[in-house]
């Protein structure tokens, strides 16, 4: 896996997305012990967020496939975030949680309308390889219509999710906008 030194604080703020706040949380955020996410906006299937964690701002948008292939045990943990931190001057990083395990050194394949990419999996998650690729598939879904990413299961066979790319655009420039990232 590349060097992303941020990721471990870029799960803990995506889990806050997607969980209420626990109210022993919510008062450490209200004394200021902790940094609260807070939410930009949202556009269509996508959601935009702020976090001023203690090594620098983290924005980050994500966004829930629209269909996912497969009974999956971990159906709600499925999703894919476009992540930047400006403070380690690194910007759209992009990462699938895929729900599943995926076979050890395989690759996920992502279709942006008729791009493709590929992307490296390890344990539950697929990235890019490389800071050129984010910048890529990026580019390609702000200007796309539907992402396909499909990997292949450590048990089982291959599993596709479909998202929907409308509003990715809008929440993409909320993040851009919050962190100063330039197109």
């Amino acid at each position: 896996m590349r060097n992303c030194p941020f990721l471990p604080v870029a799960a803990a703020a995506l889990a806050l997305c997607f969980a209420p706040l626990p109210a022993a949380s919510l008062a450490q955020a209200q004394r200021g012990n902790v940094a609260p996410v807070t939410r930009l906006g949202t556009s269509g299937p996508w959601a935009a967020y702020e976090d001023d964690a203690p090594g620098g701002k983290i924005c980050f948008l994500v966004g829930k496939p629209q269909k996912i292939d497969g009974g999956r045990a971990n159906a709600a943990e499925v999703r894919m975030s476009v992540t930047h931190r400006p403070a380690d001057k690194v910007a759209n990083v992009v990462n699938f949680i895929l729900g599943f395990r995926a076979r050890t050194d395989s690759d996920a394949v992502l279709a942006v309308d008729a791009r493709r990419f590929a992307l490296f999996t390890d344990k539950n998650g697929a990235w890019t390889r490389d800071a050129p690729t984010d910048r890529a598939v990026v580019i390609a879904m702000s200007r796309g219509r539907r992402a396909m990413i499909r990997a292949e299961a450590e048990h089982g066979g291959p599993m596709t999710d479909s998202y929907d790319l409308s509003g990715f655009k809008e929440a993409l420039q909320m993040i851009d906008r919050a962190c100063r990232v330039k197109r």
